[in-house]
């Protein structure tokens, strides 16, 4: 990763993985737990010529790298045709961090970027 502001997603260590996946999120009703799902169609990592094992997925940017090893592979007819990648996290302040990468990877790859609220309460939302 040449660029210190460029966020990529890794399945090889060294190797960016060119093919940009489809993402879901979901988190709990308080917001502390939740889950990113990752679905990467006809990926790279998958081709033929390559010979390394896939032992996760790496996504890295200039804060560092967040991992998962939560990797599964989907066959058609006998053929690798997709990753899934599931990222959980336990904590607001990993889900935070999480979505800064998520934010800083649309912008690298070109890709809108919207986050939707939905009816999650504010953090700082107080009853009374």
């Amino acid at each position: 990763m040449a660029d210190g502001s460029k966020a990529v997603i890794q399945f090889l260590r060294g190797v960016d993985e060119p093919v940009v996946p489809d993402i879901r999120v979901t988190r709990s009703r308080d917001g502390r737990t939740g889950q990113a799902i990752f679905v990467f169609e006809q990926p790279e990592a998958l081709a033929p010529e390559v010979m390394e094992a896939i032992t996760g997925m790496f996504m890295l940017d200039e804060e560092g790298m967040l991992v998962t090893r939560e990797v599964n592979g989907k066959f058609v007819n006998g053929k690798a045709s997709a990753l899934e990648a599931t990222y959980t996290w336990k904590s607001e302040q990993d889900f935070e961090r999480f979505m800064r990468f998520a934010q800083r990877y649309a912008d690298s790859s070109g890709l809108g970027y919207s986050q939707d609220s939905g009816e999650a309460p504010a953090s700082d939302s107080s009853n009374g």
